[in-house]
This record gives structure tokens, C-alpha cells and sequence, in this order.
């Protein structure tokens, strides 16, 4: 098994049958990035920044809820990975916390904030201009 060379906040592996961490993808969180590592002989890594994460959402299935386990969908502001979806991870609320906390650190250290990602037309008092009189 690959040695993994930086320091990370969380990671886990995509449950199999029986929740069963029986699979070649790794899910890792680190200070900065989420990482998807898949594969066993030739490795595939996709990166997103943590100040990029927009929006998640949490999927339980039953399937998955038997054995603690859940799916994460996380929308971000990146051309390469637009949804990144974190599938069959154990204790997936405990992750969305750690998650969303590191996301507040990393958007206030780039000082961006929710709605300048979004790219709408707000003003200072979260009006629309759209909606003016």
C-alpha cells in the first residue's frame, strides 16, 4: 500500500458489502484539499480546494444506514471536478462537521465567503439588483 506523504485531518476508505472498507478508493482531508485516490497499481488523485466547496449535501440509503454509512455530494467551484461525491464512508455527519469547519478556515484565510463564489449581483446589504425598484 501506498505511503501517504502529508499530514491529513480525516481519511477513510469507500465501504464495500457489509461496510467493509473493502475497496481502492481513499478518501483523504487535509488542512487544504479533499483528495480522492483511486486505484491499487496505477493511482489516480483528484484534488479540490477547500475554499472552492460551495455546497454538500448527505445521501443515507438504507443500504448504507445498516452499517453507518452514508454518501457526502459536495458541489465546488472547480473546472475539473464540479461535483465530487465521497460514496459509503463511515459516521458521514461527524466528516460533514470536519468538513464544513475546515472550509470556514480556508475561506477566511483567501478572505472569500459564500456569496463571492457565487458570482450573483449582490450588493453590501444582500439585496439582488434584480429586485430593486
Amino acid at each position: 500500500m501506498a505511503k501517504i506523504d502529508f499530514d491529513y485531518i480525516w481519511t477513510d476508505k469507500k465501504r464495500t458489502l457489509f461496510g467493509l472498507p473493502l475497496s481502492f478508493t481513499r478518501y483523504i482531508l487535509t488542512e487544504k484539499k479533499i483528495i480522492t485516490r483511486v486505484g491499487f497499481l496505477s493511482i489516480n488523485e483528484d484534488e479540490v480546494e477547500l475554499y472552492r466547496i460551495s455546497d454538500k449535501s448527505l445521501q443515507l440509503p438504507l443500504g448504507q444506514r445498516i452499517f453507518g454509512c452514508g454518501t457526502v455530494t459536495i458541489n465546488c467551484r472547480d473546472t475539473d471536478t464540479p461535483i465530487k461525491i465521497i460514496k459509503s464512508i463511515k459516521a458521514p455527519r461527524k466528516f460533514m462537521e470536519v468538513l464544513e469547519e475546515n472550509v470556514d478556515i480556508q475561506r477566511d484565510r483567501y478572505r472569500v465567503r459564500g456569496r463571492d463564489m457565487i458570482g450573483a449581483g449582490y450588493d453590501e446589504d444582500d439585496h439582488c439588483d434584480c429586485c430593486e425598484d
